[in-house]
């Protein structure tokens, strides 16, 4: 039988170019070709770090597709290659172990649990060991006052030939274009101009920000304590600081979360020839960002102790997209139009949180699951279902046939191997055979011997609405509030804000509810009579409904304007 051989290939921009990874599907592909292995496809990662499996889009779809057994062996250039991180190789050796597909690396032959033990060992000291060596060499560049990486706007990197002939890097100069925004910044913000008001002037203008993109708010206040943004980046004043945070690496996600470092560990190097803002402009803003901290205190204190809002997260702006949050103590908003100002999104209209939770709660409760329009639908759903289980199982049973054909045939090629005939006359219809009885049996196990059913009746609609209006009791309840708040979010999947006018001079919000169909489907059923074995059935046969109610039958989830 030929192996299904999958290639994978990955480089890195700290060690290697695009062309590595051209090198290493060529060396795999040699080797496959020699030993007479069927490539059924290439995996490839590039320029992305091999200490991270979760942000590596071309690994992720090996490790699917290996799930879905679309080959038997995976072979690389080394162990390195699929990845450096002791944690995750191990991993990925126990996913396509378990699939029943074989790891095989040029430099090391087939990849067992010794590989996995040793070779994971080396790589994750050599990441360490790299990271140490790349610190190392950044201090002595930033005490040089060289860029220790990353670019701050005002400046330009420069690359040139140093006198020796070496390739010189790191050196800064200033971006007068660039800088004139820097000082407009600063002297505004002294002025009494608002973080807000400068970005949404800026974003008028069509001045780029320093990644090219639209011009925040928090780009140029930041974090004083961290010392982020525009207004507290000490390099315009001359003085370079450098190891203020380190990123450490959460295992969950797989990505970097900044911690502040002790001040006794910042490097500072004072670098006059870069300064931008004048002392007396910079003493200004930090006595102003002093006196807002100190204006603010109130404000900050009643934040901590603040309670949940019943729809935080869960507003979305019609016209930008972007969310909806808090823009008074009691009123929510676009933050796009707040942050980034009207030239990036033109909704300033705001709407205070009992009317917004009012709205939502009066539909929760009222417009949704009408009885009428539930019993339409369950005799609807019901008749589907029907359909599509009697056509499952007619698939289900001309398949099974098939493969008892199959069988038998393959049965009758060995008796007559036995009887003598030669085997180089019945050696393709076999493979043929074990083709198709491996296809054959993956599709019966995909095929369940009856469509699972949520038991949809027009009652739903009475439970639904007895517990609904049981939640919205609770939330004024101290015992409940916490679990009916949760319960009541599990039920919407979004809320659409867009503005409106009316005869008045001023717009307001129409609100479109768009209900998660899964959880209102949760609500109506009585879980609560039912043991843990047929609870666990009809959560899982809620998720198969929802998956043939929208994409099957054409059913939407639960949307209406307000």
């Amino acid at each position: 039988m030929t192996i299904r051989v999958a290639l994978y290939a990955r480089y890195s921009t700290d060690l290697q170019n695009a062309a590595s990874i051209e090198d290493q599907i060529r060396l795999c592909r040699e080797r496959a070709l020699r030993e007479g292995w069927q490539i059924v496809g290439t995996y490839e990662d590039a320029g992305l770090s091999g200490s991270n499996m979760i942000l590596r889009p071309g690994l992720q779809r090996l490790l699917r597709d290996g799930r879905d057994r679309r080959f038997d062996l995976v072979l690389s250039e080394a162990l390195d290659r699929i990845s450096r991180n002791q944690a995750d190789i191990a991993t990925i050796y126990q996913n396509l172990s378990f699939a029943g597909v074989t790891i095989l690396t040029l430099a090391d032959g087939q990849v067992n649990e010794m590989h996995i033990g040793l070779k994971g060992t080396m790589n994750a000291l050599f990441l360490k060991d790299l990271a140490a060596k790349t610190h190392r060499g950044l201090r002595g560049r930033v005490e040089k006052g060289k860029s220790g990486g990353g670019n701050a706007f005002g400046y330009t990197v420069l690359r040139h030939m140093g006198e020796n002939g070496e390739i010189r890097r790191g050196d800064r100069e200033i971006n007068a274009e660039e800088a004139a925004i820097v000082q407009r910044i600063f002297t505004a913000y002294a002025e009494g101009m608002s973080p807000g008001r400068i970005a949404d002037q800026l974003n008028r203008e069509g001045i780029p920000g320093p990644r090219a993109g639209k011009w925040d708010k928090s780009t140029i206040h930041g974090n004083p304590k961290r010392g982020t943004g525009i207004l507290n980046n000490e390099i315009y004043i001359g003085r370079l600081v450098w190891n203020r945070q380190q990123f450490v690496k959460d295992p969950q996600t797989g990505k970097r979360q900044p911690r502040l470092n002790p001040e006794a560990s910042w490097i500072i190097t004072e670098v006059p020839e870069l300064r931008l803002i004048d002392q007396t402009v910079w003493e200004d803003v930090k006595a102003r960002q002093q006196g807002r901290k100190i204006e603010q205190t109130d404000k900050e204190a009643w934040e901590r102790r603040k309670p949940r809002f019943l729809l935080t997260g869960l507003v979305k702006c019609g016209c930008c997209g972007g969310g909806f949050s808090t823009i008074a103590k009691d009123r929510f908003g676009c933050s796009n139009s707040r942050n980034k100002g009207t030239s990036v999104c033109s909704n300033r209209t705001g709407i205070s949180r009992q009317e917004l939770e009012g709205r939502i709660l009066i539909a929760l409760s009222d417009r949704l699951m009408d009885p009428d329009l539930v019993k339409v639908f369950a005799e609807e759903y019901i008749a589907e279902r029907n359909r599509l289980a009697a056509r499952h199982t007619d698939d289900r049973a001309v398949k099974e046939k098939e493969l008892q054909k199959v069988i038998k045939e393959q049965d009758a090629l060995v008796n007559a191997l036995l009887s003598g005939l030669p085997p180089d006359r019945i050696k393709a219809k076999m493979e043929q055979l074990e083709i198709r009885q491996k296809q054959l049996e993956r599709d019966v196990a995909a095929t369940p011997a009856r469509a699972a059913t949520v038991r949809i009746h027009p009652k739903m609609a009475d439970t639904y609405h007895d517990r609904i209006r049981g939640l919205i009791t609770g939330l004024s309840d101290p015992d409940r509030e916490s679990e009916a708040r949760e319960a009541i979010r599990g039920l919407i999947d979004r809320i659409v804000a867009t503005p409106v006018a009316t005869s008045g001079k001023r717009s307001q919000l129409e609100l479109t509810l768009h209900g998660d169909l899964a959880g209102i489907l949760v609500m109506s059923l009585d879980l609560d009579l039912m043991s843990g074995h047929q609870k666990a059935s009809q959560l899982r046969e809620v998720d198969e409904s929802v998956e043939f109610l929208v994409a099957g039958a054409g059913f939407e989830p639960a949307t209406f304007r307000l």
